[in-house]
């Protein structure tokens, strides 16, 4: 379709933007991450890219509304996946973008209504529901995923935890500034390599083991052969996802025993 696309990481803000060229009519960024939570500095990629004429899209779906507002910082586009958090129980198919310009929302419109991407009655309303209770569900997410994190990193079969609220996550004093909270979702290595991985996911009780996520329910997923298994292992130690790497989608259950669980699955190491 003539569509020219470059992979640039944001961590490095500078060398990012110096893939912009007068051609350039979009970048399409993710914060935090999937699945290791990099956060990127969306105020000063926004500034940068306006003076360029370049419109800026945020995948917002880990932070969801409750935690950061990237059109307050700048972005033209926010995308949510309400599959995840906004419908908050693994029951509905959905996706939403919001625009601040009314220009860019009847374009976009007009693409949907010709494509036929318009959500069914039944899911609509299953996002309703959901978006009702998102403000009550996200704290206890956030709250558990802390506990959570903040135990793992003092495991001594954990080598390293990716989570933006733990003051050692290289971003953290930027997640302050952007969010309000850090979300639900954690990720870790452990020590040790695919047979340990396999291990620990096999041995959770509450974390069922799933692709998915932003749920009721905690999950545990390995990227390595769910979400990112199109990658080669090349492309995905280029990223930083390693074979050692699991997610975790912490859910609402009691943070004592969802930390239980995963000290029990541990000892199987």
């Amino acid at each position: 379709m003539g569509v020219e696309v470059v992979f640039a990481s944001t961590l490095d803000m500078e060398g990012f933007l110096r893939h912009l060229t007068s051609k350039t009519r979009l970048i399409w960024v993710e914060t935090p991450s999937n699945p290791l939570l990099r956060v990127t500095d969306v105020p000063t990629l926004c500034q940068r890219a306006h003076q360029n004429g370049t419109l800026v899209a945020v995948d917002s779906t880990f932070g969801t509304p409750y935690f950061q507002t990237p059109l307050d910082w700048g972005a033209d586009i926010v995308m949510h996946s309400m599959t995840k958090y906004m419908g908050g129980h693994s029951d509905l198919l959905g996706g939403v973008l919001t625009v601040r310009d009314p220009a860019l929302r009847a374009q976009l419109f007009e693409v949907q209504k010709v494509s036929g991407a318009v959500a069914s009655p039944f899911d609509s309303w299953l996002t309703l529901r959901g978006l009702r209770t998102l403000a009550v569900r996200m704290r206890t997410h956030a709250h558990n995923a802390q506990k959570v994190a903040e135990y793992l990193e003092q495991h001594p079969k954990v080598s390293r935890v990716y989570y933006p609220g733990l003051p050692s996550h290289p971003q953290h004093e930027l997640a302050k500034q952007l969010m309000t909270g850090f979300g639900g979702m954690v990720g870790f290595e452990i020590k040790g390599n695919v047979n340990e991985a396999r291990a620990v996911l096999q041995s959770t009780k509450l974390f069922l083991l799933a692709a998915s996520l932003g749920g009721v329910e905690s999950i545990i997923s390995y990227p390595v052969l769910m979400s990112h298994a199109a990658m080669t292992r090349e492309e995905r130690y280029a990223r930083g996802i390693q074979d050692n790497f699991l997610r975790l989608s912490v859910g609402l259950e009691e943070s004592e025993d969802l930390i239980a669980d995963l000290a029990n699955a541990l000892a199987t190491l």
